[in-house]
């Protein structure tokens, strides 16, 4: 080794001492603010990043439009990727308190006498799955969503009577008074949310939005008008096999039931998990573009016939446009007959495809046109 060489390597020495001393405690600080950040979104839901209480979101609306959909997670422009979602099924059933437990009773008594008397189709009490919790993360670099939901066993009587949020029990308070606070809305036990479903704006190949307007002789959204599809989350059906249940193959079967459509005809993206805090009734939101089907195709598949036709009793069409379809939203005959998280979906799946600010330039001068 020449005495250059050797005054190289002692420089090469020194050098790679000084920058690990520079370097290596800023990367390993900014990989545990990396983790303490994701970390403090995991543990609680009841702050956002920048600390501010949870009680300052707020529920979507647009102008004078309100709804009691909160959007938890997703804004629309960025996809939640079907590997960025967890679904976990907890050991034991979501059992209703024993103050609230004659009110299933009295459920399923009158669905027994209906059968007996022949005085109404009985309802069957359907097994269904209660949310237990939903927690969000982000990935250390990208920070994209990383979502664990957290399910229970539940019944379809149980969720009938844990709807009666309003109803007196003994002690004179009722189960939104006695369980939930307004100012965390995402703390609630799970026998108050017997509920998780999909819903789907369906756009066809010719750009234009399928809405649907609830039958009225179902039990929840009776004539409301709503998303192209809407799936309830099934522990028979989506369950088989004792299967944790897949949120995307839960959003095909309503496709194929609702509208006859197989999976092979469109593309299916995810973009928000939304609870409809008035109900406790949580949803996952999708767009889904049909590939070749045009709003005429797909109308005359319909007249021949889908699975469960008895859901809606009417669909139209609207283009597909940011302002066709806010002022679609803000018609006189519309605003207040909508299904609670149907605005925050097609808002959504509008952002998804037009982008945020011609979406949200063209809310504004629909709502001023109101004025």
């Amino acid at each position: 080794m020449t005495g250059i060489d050797l005054v190289n390597g002692t420089v090469g020495a020194v050098l790679g001492i000084v920058f690990a001393i520079l370097f290596q405690q800023p990367l390993q600080d900014a990989w545990f603010r990396i983790r303490r950040r994701s970390a403090t979104f995991v543990r609680s839901l009841t702050y956002r990043s920048d600390g501010a209480p949870l009680s300052t979101w707020s529920t979507f609306s647009i102008g004078p439009l309100h709804t009691s959909a909160l959007v938890v997670e997703g804004d629309g422009e960025q996809a939640i990727a079907p590997e960025s979602v967890r679904v976990q099924v907890l050991d034991g059933e979501a059992v209703l308190p024993e103050d609230m437990a004659p009110w299933r009773a009295e459920i399923e008594a009158a669905e027994e006498l209906a059968e007996t008397s022949g005085t109404r189709v009985r309802i069957w009490n359907g097994p269904r799955y209660a949310v237990e919790g939903l927690e969000i993360s982000r990935t250390a670099l990208e920070e994209h969503a990383d979502v664990r939901l957290r399910l229970r066993p539940t019944d379809y009587f149980t969720f009938l009577a844990a709807q009666q949020l309003d109803r007196r029990l003994p002690d004179g308070t009722t189960p939104r008074e006695r369980y939930l606070d307004p100012d965390r809305p995402l703390d609630a036990p799970a026998f108050l949310q017997c509920s998780f479903g999909v819903n789907v704006a369906v756009v066809t190949a010719d750009h234009l939005l399928v809405v649907s307007r609830r039958a009225d002789n179902v039990r929840s959204g009776a004539n409301l008008w709503g998303s192209s599809v809407n799936e309830g989350l099934s522990r028979h059906i989506d369950s088989a096999g004792r299967n944790t249940p897949d949120l995307y193959d839960v959003a095909r079967r309503g496709m194929r039931e609702e509208l006859s459509l197989e999976p092979h005809e469109y593309t299916l993206t995810m973009l928000a998990f939304v609870l409809d805090v008035e109900r406790r009734q949580w949803s996952t939101h999708f767009t889904a573009h049909l590939t070749e089907l045009t709003g005429d195709a797909l109308q005359s598949r319909i007249s021949r016939g889908v699975a469960d036709r008895w859901e809606h009793q009417s669909i139209e069409y609207v283009p597909f446009r940011p302002a066709d379809v806010v002022r679609y939203l803000l018609r006189p005959d519309r605003i207040r007959r909508w299904a609670p998280v149907t605005p925050a979906l097609f808002h959504l799946a509008l952002v998804h495809t037009h982008g945020r600010s011609a979406v949200e330039r063209a809310e504004v001068q629909a709502v001023r046109r109101l004025r």
